[in-house]
């Protein structure tokens, strides 16, 4: 049964530099790359080496505790690097590109012609699967298990955050079939949850075999996991998967089409970019083929991802295989003269300690400066304003300090991913690197479950 849900707590983080709803083809990226390392807790076995030539969708590695589980090559082309850095960690493979990608056949056939033994093998063997991930601890879904239900955000309220009405656009059919597909492959409820006054696409608001719920509120309303939260709260040995709605059209090409498709729109964002906008573009390009041409010059930092979020790539560095953004900022490297005494520059501001912070509506342009060091952890009530959860932030974030288990279990540690407690990261005064203490609270207890 469908249901409403409306936020109050949270921030909006209002920035120059959104992308208009303009797509173009990105000019040819020489190199991709995948990264090992943004799947988690995953023991990986490369089977290609330097020189091996592959197509779209061939093996590249495989998780040696499910060896059915294979990430594939998004391209055509060869392989011109396996990179490892300390201890040999895995961490690129860089394909050298065909202008024409050529592709491994998985065999085409409609969703619902298909056994859900049949539709697992496909989504392993094509490595789609890697778009299915689970919660709790934000990690690869085990294809040995079966969650309680799926959920997919149709809406994205992060900073600069794409609109994923236009990264849909035009995929109703393909779209539905990945529905189809996670419907007939789960069996369990798959909610999809729109904005109850932005989300305006059909391919969305139409789609079947799904409960569709609205949400309004500020940022984060539009994540996975406050909307888990609220709609299908998780206890201890509960799995809940989730997947980004440009995925699923992926995976409805896959059975459409009989092809591991690896296209999508990425959105460039941010202060720095000259006219911002979309490019249809591949999983793990390399930066520097959307951002040439594009960037005004001076000291900048690109993203993959959001500002809240994403991860310092360089020009130089690829997209994150789960990321439809790239960000391009002042990096924040100057000290301010007086800085603390001082009218500085407009920013945003919750606490409305800056003249600013009394201007709704108004977007603006920020660098990387945090504006201070970290310091004392205290009780101030900031994340609770900004986390639209039953739980207790500050706490939970002490006892993952002290590393206490049944304490973390009970404040809420199976609830959250790092994305979740972004915004209590933004607004501290104390300055915690709040998603770092998140990220090893899960970490310590995915070990623990093993």
């Amino acid at each position: 049964m469908s249901k409403s849900i409306k936020l109050k707590k949270g921030y909006d983080i209002k920035l120059v530099g959104a992308a208009q709803p303009l797509a173009g083809k990105a000019p040819l990226s020489k190199t991709v790359a995948i990264k090992p390392q943004e799947f988690r807790h995953k023991r990986f076995k490369v089977v290609v080496e330097p020189g091996a030539e592959v197509k779209a969708g061939s093996p590249l590695m495989f998780d040696k505790d499910h060896p059915e589980l294979q990430i594939t090559s998004p391209v055509s082309g060869e392989v011109v690097e396996v990179k490892r850095g300390d201890k040999r960690v895995l961490q690129e493979i860089v394909i050298l590109a065909d202008a024409d990608t050529s592709y491994i056949d998985f065999g085409a056939a409609r969703p619902d012609q298909l056994s859900a033994d049949e539709i697992k093998a496909k989504l392993l063997a094509s490595g789609a699967w890697a778009f299915i991930r689970q919660r709790p601890y934000n990690v690869l879904a085990n294809p040995t298990e079966t969650p309680k239900s799926v959920f997919i955000s149709g809406f994205d309220t992060a900073p600069l955050a794409p609109s994923i009405d236009f990264l849909v656009e035009n995929e109703a059919d393909t779209f539905q079939a990945g529905i189809d597909a996670i419907k007939k492959l789960t069996g369990v409820n798959i909610h999809l949850n729109v904005h109850a006054a932005d989300t305006k696409s059909s391919v969305l608001l139409q789609a079947k075999n799904v409960t569709i719920n609205k949400v309004s509120g500020p940022h984060p309303a539009g994540n996975v996991g406050v909307q888990i939260h609220h709609l299908d709260p998780i206890k201890k040995g509960d799995r809940v998967w989730h997947i980004h709605p440009a995925d699923v059209v992926i995976i409805g090409r896959l059975f459409l089409k009989g092809r591991f498709d690896a296209r999508r729109r990425v959105a460039i964002t941010g202060s720095e970019v000259e006219n911002p906008r979309y490019f249809e573009t591949i999983i793990g390009v390399q930066a520097e083929a959307l951002l040439r041409g594009h960037l005004k010059g001076g000291k900048t930092r690109i993203i993959s991802g959001n500002v809240l979020t994403g991860t310092n790539i360089g020009e130089s560095g690829y997209l994150g295989f789960y990321d439809h953004q790239l960000t391009a900022i002042p990096e924040g490297d100057d000290m301010e003269f007086f800085g603390w005494l001082l009218p500085s520059y407009p920013r945003p501001d919750i606490s409305k300690s800056f003249l600013s912070g009394w201007f709704k509506g108004r977007t603006y342009k920020v660098n990387t400066n945090t504006h201070g060091e970290e310091r004392a952890f205290v009780v101030s009530g900031q994340y609770e304003q900004v986390l639209p959860m039953d739980i207790l932030p500050t706490f939970l974030l002490k006892s993952i300090m002290y590393k206490d288990i049944e304490e973390m279990e009970q404040l809420g540690i199976y609830e959250i991913a790092e994305e979740d407690l972004a915004l209590c990261e933004f607004v501290c005064t104390s300055k915690i690197p709040v998603q770092k203490i998140v990220r090893e609270g899960l970490d310590l207890m995915y070990q623990e479950e093993q």
